[in-house]
């Protein structure tokens, strides 16, 4: 019995070692047979290790082949990521070093999305702490110096605002365009061309392959697959016009200051009439973009953006009010709706009455004027009255022929789009104002008797509340009604506009534009700022040229009229004499000084020249600073004289001579 027992046992051991013995065979024939291939490729991955370098991005020119960004070597620590926890001896002896917080470090460590990629921690790391970090190698295992290329900008901060910066891609970034490529630590286009031009500049990052052994360590270098340069821009900045436009919005901004005025900043565009091509695009005050060619800490960073004077603002593609480089615009409304002829003069005692007395920036009044004259000594008076015969909408519709109010489609983040006035944009503002205004204070009545209500006894005590509560919003009711009546557009509201000012907003590349196209006798060409993108091994990616986006419905006899009045104003007696009296090439021009209420004014000023033959269009603004004559369209007299290789006045003072709205 028990001989049978044991017999039974041992074949049940048997069939169960012949099973283990089949199901092993099988899976070694799967792995060595069926599966040879795919376990090939995963251990030759994990034998190699690839570790990328990066690309130098592409650099950037002026118009006439200056490099105004460049690449320079800068040293790079980071730790190596091989899969496993990096020590955390190491990390801190590392911090401690560098001079870098440990939690950060820490951070990126444990962020760092791609395994087996070296985790970068610093860079712009200077020699001698590379050096040291070298000479004491068995105090860093996993500790790795490279080289990488970061931006060089030859000229510091010139052209800033237009440039942008590079900085390392911000996660919510990355996350939108990881299916490019893109990974932790790359750098990214912030602002700027650097911004609109990310895909052509960043250029095809190579690799560095390293076998290793078993447990990760590095055993020999098995050679790189090289990085390929991003594109290059050929850009259509004129680079000495650049500089000083620069400098004399500088100091036209210190002249104005000594004169009392905050001038906190200000702007100029300069702009090729017949091309559309933007040859200058300055904004102060200015920011340094190497600054983030290093690491920053978080107390830099608030610094930085958060500095009072807002020196990332690009105030060329801020609103301002035009005061009254406006008035053409009016001029030319009237004329065309058939209210005036040129030779149609008024007598200007100093003040204009339309529901209350309106005052001339000239006490006394211009005497005797007509539309020639009227722009050249900018008389209020008379462009209130024309700007009344006229009315909103034709002022409004000859505004929008000449691209103000609506973006230039220059490409540049943070560009505004302006606003000119309509019956129904002051409707939309005034409404949205009062509602911001009186809505919470209806809100709060009625929350305040909800509950009341909700807890009334009866019907005669829920009567009594109510009574209350429609009694409270009857009074914000009738505060609301007190101003209410500016719902509607006003008669004020069309002098207001007539001369630039009300709710008049457009932004220096607006008014350039603006006169390009008047001295262009009605074309618009499209504004740009890159003429060419080169590739790498020197082929034309793209090109691009002038484009005519259209021509003005404006009758060409009254374009003549308004150019032959803007000519007047650089002449004995015009606002600009006084700034351009010794310039050789003939100017034309308008001067503005848009009211800012509490601050002081705007000084406005856009110009053309020469003014027989035009070749380039400029404008200035600047900030809370007086007069348009007196201190913008010095700052224009100097760009001009740069583009015409002319004798640069370098003046410190704003011209007193000549000098008006």
């Amino acid at each position: 019995m028990e001989r049978k027992t044991i017999d039974k046992k041992a074949r049940v051991l048997l069939v169960i070692t012949g099973v283990v013995f089949l199901l092993l065979a099988f899976r070694l024939a799967q792995l060595q047979i069926f599966q040879t291939e795919r376990f090939a490729v995963l251990a030759s991955e994990n034998r190699l290790r690839p570790m990328h370098i990066r690309a130098p991005r592409g650099e950037i020119f002026d118009r006439n082949g200056c490099k105004i960004v460049g690449n320079r070597p800068v040293y790079t620590i980071s730790l190596a990521n091989l899969g496993k926890p990096v020590s955390p001896e190491v990390v801190e002896r590392l911090a401690r070093v560098i001079g870098k917080d440990e939690a950060e470090i820490r951070q990126k460590l444990e962020t760092h999305a791609l395994p087996y990629e070296p985790v970068r921690v610093a860079t712009n790391v200077p020699l001698e702490l590379v050096t040291y970090i070298e000479e004491h190698q068995e105090d860093f295992p996993g500790v790795l110096v490279d080289i990488t290329p970061v931006r060089h900008y030859p000229y510091g901060t010139v052209l800033a605002h237009v440039l942008g910066y590079v900085q390392e891609i911000k996660p919510e970034q990355l996350e939108k365009h990881k299916e490019e490529g893109y990974k932790l630590g790359d750098p990214y286009g912030q602002d700027g061309l650097e911004f609109v031009f990310e895909n052509y500049l960043r250029g095809k990052d190579g690799a560095r392959y390293l076998e290793v052994d078993s447990m990760g360590r590095p055993v020999r270098d098995l050679g790189l697959s090289a990085p390929v340069a991003g594109a290059n821009l050929i850009s259509t900045i004129d680079l000495n016009i650049q500089r000083v436009s620069e400098e004399a919005l500088k100091r036209g901004i210190n002249a104005a200051r000594k004169e009392g005025f905050p001038a906190p900043g200000g702007a100029v565009v300069v702009q090729q009439v017949n091309t559309g091509e933007i040859l200058a695009m300055a904004s102060f005050p200015v920011y340094d973009p190497a600054v983030f060619t290093r690491d920053l800490t978080p107390q830099e960073v608030q610094t930085v953006f958060g500095a009072p004077d807002k020196p990332f603002l690009n105030r060329a593609l801020r609103a301002y009010p035009p005061g009254s480089a406006f008035k053409m615009i009016t001029a030319m409304a009237a004329l065309e709706a058939g209210k005036i002829t040129p030779k149609f003069a008024i007598n200007d005692p100093g003040v204009f009455v339309l529901g209350r007395t309106w005052n001339d920036w000239l006490a006394g009044g211009h005497g005797r004027v007509d539309l020639l004259r009227a722009i050249q000594v900018s008389c209020n008076v008379y462009f209130w009255t024309i700007g009344n015969m006229a009315g909103i909408n034709e002022i409004a519709r000859v505004a929008e022929e000449f691209g103000l109010g609506k973006k230039t489609d220059l490409g540049l983040p943070g560009e505004a789009a302006g606003v000119v006035p309509t019956p129904d944009y002051k409707y939309k503002t005034v409404k949205a104002y009062l509602d911001s205004v009186f809505g919470p204070q209806f809100e709060a009545v009625e929350e305040e008797y909800r509950d009341l209500l909700a807890q009334a006894k009866d019907a005669e005590e829920k009567r009594k509340l109510e009574k209350q509560r429609d009694a409270k919003k009857a009074r914000v009711q009738a505060e609301y009604d007190r101003y209410a009546w500016d719902l509607k557009w006003r008669s004020y509201d069309t002098l207001n506009t007539a001369t630039g000012q009300g709710y008049n907003l457009y932004t220096s590349l607006q008014l350039v534009n603006y006169a390009a196209i008047i001295a262009g006798d009605g074309a618009e060409y499209q504004p740009y700022l890159v003429k060419k993108i080169i590739g790498p091994k020197g082929e034309t990616v793209a090109e691009f040229g002038p484009q005519l986006t259209r021509r003005v419905k404006i009758k060409p006899e009254n374009l003549k009229v308004i150019q032959e009045g803007m000519s007047l104003v650089t002449k004995p007696g015009g606002t600009a004499y006084g700034a351009f009296y010794d310039m050789s090439v003939p100017v034309a021009a308008k001067t503005g000084s848009a009211e800012n209420p509490g601050q002081g004014t705007h000084a406005q000023f856009i110009a053309y020249a020469p003014a027989d033959k035009p070749e380039v269009a400029v404008a200035v603004v600047v900030e809370n600073s007086g007069h348009g004559g007196s201190v913008a369209a010095p700052v224009a007299r100097d760009v001009l004289a740069a583009y015409f290789g002319l004798p640069l006045r370098m003046q410190d003072e704003t011209q007193k001579t000549g000098a008006g709205d």
